[in-house]
Order: C-alpha cells, then structure tokens, then sequence
C-alpha cells in the first residue's frame, strides 16, 4: 500500500526506485523537497552561464545528495535544460551545466 506521499508522484515529489530505505528517505525529504527545488532553480537563474549540480550545492551550503534529485526533477519538469558546454565535479569528472528553459510559449497573441 502506498502512503499518501508517493501519490503526488515524480517528479513533482521525490521517488524512489525500491521499498525500504530509498522510499523512507524520499518520504522523509517530501516535506522539504518543494522549497528545495525551488531555492536551486533560484540559485540557477541567477547564473546566466549555469552552474553544475556540485556548485548549486556549494552555494546553497546543502549536500550534493539533496540537490543532485532536485535537479532531476527540475530538469524532468522542464524547468532547466543542460548547457552546450560541460562543467567539471568535486570528482573530476565532467558534469552538465544548467541553465534555466525558456518559458513554454502561451496561447497569448498567437491566432
């Protein structure tokens, strides 16, 4: 049976692949997940250039294990989109660069 946390869904809430530690710690996190997201597309925004996931995470004084899952679901929201270029991690490896999407067109003077 699935709680009530789980029926908002991903990427709207945070997921979870498999029952025990994954779903309490997507459980636990619901409750913050929104303002999180929402702090890390702000911090995006203000970054024309972009900023990796590590550097979102560095600015917001936050560990990389909450702010990577808020990327993902901003990105699978539509919110951001990766960069041409790549950036570099804490590790040395290449990372994507996120930028913030352009607004979905409206319906607004369109005929």
């Amino acid at each position: 049976m699935k709680d009530s946390s789980s029926d908002i869904g991903y990427p709207d809430a945070p997921g979870f692949k498999a029952q025990g530690p994954s779903e309490q710690a997507a459980t636990m996190m619901a409750a913050t997940a929104k303002t999180l997201r929402e702090r890390v597309r702000a911090t995006i925004a203000a970054s024309p250039s972009g900023l990796t996931a590590d550097e979102v995470a560095a600015k917001l004084s936050k560990s990389i294990l909450s702010v990577r899952p808020r990327v993902a679901e901003l990105h699978r929201q539509g919110e951001i989109r990766p960069a041409l270029n790549r950036g570099t991690n804490a590790s040395g490896m290449t990372a994507s660069i996120w930028v913030v999407s352009p607004p979905l067109p409206t319906s607004e003077g369109q005929s």
